[in-house]
């Protein structure tokens, strides 16, 4: 390395993404990591997530549509039937769930891999959000309503963001909170999704980190995190 050069590291669970401004950095820090860890190297990330731009006569469309078609394979659901919906509407899931256990190993990869979806398709993050908790001790049932978000995908691997040419800059954000839905825990789950007039350009759906009393307090829990997260922009 030599003064001036930056290398940025980020690391989730067992996942380390590397960048920064001298690519003969790289193989010098895989080199080290690899001696105190075991670790596959799996390329370039846009390469991995198959993150695929798209010129239009307008605009870009941002897809990933290739990395969508390699999850359904991995997990063979090829030959599944689409659906329209990624979550049966209603599901309340519990750790509790009847059903023979999975093998949490699987579980995990199959969120994991749903999660790197999300890059491009916020329409599967609170789906993906209602099967995460139980990736320690999964049962049929929760395997059962993670391959229906595979199922959707499957009849929507061409969806993505398109971001288009426009003069409309307006600043507008959507909240809203499912309340109490964690049977477990009783904590709710908020949301919100931001656009630059039609464009999205940021989104969350995570779970409250306290138990509100009522919907209109988990509404207004999640309306001051919207405000803040406005703020910031």
């Amino acid at each position: 390395a030599q003064s001036g050069d930056i290398l940025i590291v980020c690391l989730y669970v067992d996942d380390l993404i590397f960048t920064g401004n001298n690519p003969s950095m790289f193989d010098d820090f895989k080199k080290e990591m690899m001696k105190e860890f075991e670790m596959t190297d799996i390329g370039c990330m846009p390469y991995y997530l198959n993150i695929e731009v798209k010129q239009k006569d307008k605009g870009i469309f941002i897809t990933q549509e290739g990395y969508a078609k390699g999850v359904i394979k991995k997990f063979k659901m090829n030959d599944s039937n689409p659906i329209n919906t990624p979550m049966e509407f209603g599901i309340k899931l519990s750790k509790h769930e009847e059903g023979e256990r999975m093998d949490p190993t699987l579980f995990k990869s199959l969120v994991g891999s749903l999660r790197y979806l999300t890059c491009t398709r916020p329409d599967i993050l609170y789906a993906i959000g209602v099967v995460s908790p139980y990736m320690e001790n999964p049962t049929t049932t929760h395997l059962k309503a993670a391959k229906r978000i595979l199922q959707y995908i499957k009849g929507t691997t061409n969806f993505g963001l398109y971001y288009s040419i426009s003069d409309d800059y307006k600043f507008v954000g959507y909240s809203d909170s499912d309340w109490s839905r964690d049977v477990d825990d009783h904590k709710s789950t908020i949301g919100f999704v931001f656009y630059m007039g039609d464009i999205t350009f940021t989104w969350m759906s995570k779970k409250q980190s306290i138990v509100t009393l009522s919907t209109c307090e988990a509404k207004y829990v999640v309306a001051a995190s919207c405000v803040c997260h406005a703020i910031w922009w």
